[in-house]
């Protein structure tokens, strides 16, 4: 009786085995970030299954795994040509994330190339439409520009993009010798106009100090001996003494009278 019980199971282990197998084949771990899409003979299932165990039968259940995380995507260095017809090369970084990850799947075949794809004629077309200038001074409103336009593309796909920022141009060597005489220019500009300024404030203050003096003769005495006093502080053997004016018009009066 046991050798036929015995042989009974030995008979069946092939099958036993076979069922454990295939049960663990339907078993899938899905992680907290990700979602399991779910296809019954070929219709999506309502809702995306996850996190945790779950358990899809196999084979008329087939299932794809989809992360919900950020992703960072590098967009690789675009020619452009600007508006005032300047050629540069411009790279770009896209952060974007799955909402919908039933949507994701049915929208487009691949939604990491398609949305790499978007975001390559997108920075190309966006850009052509503006002057080197305001790249260069407006990268933030650039950005902002062209992020709404590829999340609108994107979000049939259920996909948002939350960020898009210009990561470098590069400008060809003939620009850039432009525009450092140009910047060298600018800055030669600003030095003369702030050492005109000076000669006219230090004029303005000449001029006060001078009807100041005037009002008063003693005033102009008085200026002359602290001038004196501030030459004999550095002991030099030099003295200086102060004439007045009035004395010289003295000797010019005498002189038209001889």
């Amino acid at each position: 009786m046991q050798k036929a019980l015995f042989d009974l199971v030995f008979s069946f282990a092939p099958f036993i085995f076979i069922a454990f197998v295939w049960l663990v084949s339907c078993l899938k771990v899905v992680n907290e970030y990700e979602r399991l899409v779910v296809f019954t003979l070929g219709k999506v299932n309502k809702d995306p299954k996850g996190p945790g165990l779950v358990f899809v039968f196999r084979p008329f259940q087939t299932s794809v795994r989809i992360s919900l995380r950020t992703v960072v995507l590098d967009v690789p260095s675009q020619d452009i040509i600007t508006r005032d017809n300047v050629s540069l090369k411009v790279s770009a970084v896209v952060y974007f994330k799955v909402l919908d990850a039933k949507q994701a799947i049915l929208g487009v075949e691949n939604y990491h190339y398609a949305t790499s794809q978007i975001a390559q004629t997108t920075l190309r077309s966006i850009l052509g439409e503006v002057t080197l200038d305001e790249l260069l001074a407006d990268r933030e409103k650039l950005s902002l520009r062209l992020r709404e336009i590829i999340d609108s593309s994107t979000e049939p796909w259920g996909i948002q993009v939350s960020a898009v920022e210009l990561k470098s141009v590069d400008l060809p060597e003939q620009i850039q010798r432009a525009m450092g005489k140009q910047a060298e220019a600018e800055r030669e500009k600003r030095a003369k106009v702030i050492a005109a300024e000076g000669e006219l404030l230090a004029s303005q203050q000449l001029l006060e100090a001078a009807n100041t003096l005037s009002q008063n003769p003693a005033a102009m005495q008085m200026r002359y001996l602290q001038t004196l006093t501030e030459i004999a502080v550095e002991k030099n053997s030099t003295i200086v003494f102060p004439l007045p004016i009035e004395l010289m018009k003295v000797f010019e009066r005498l002189g038209e009278k001889s």
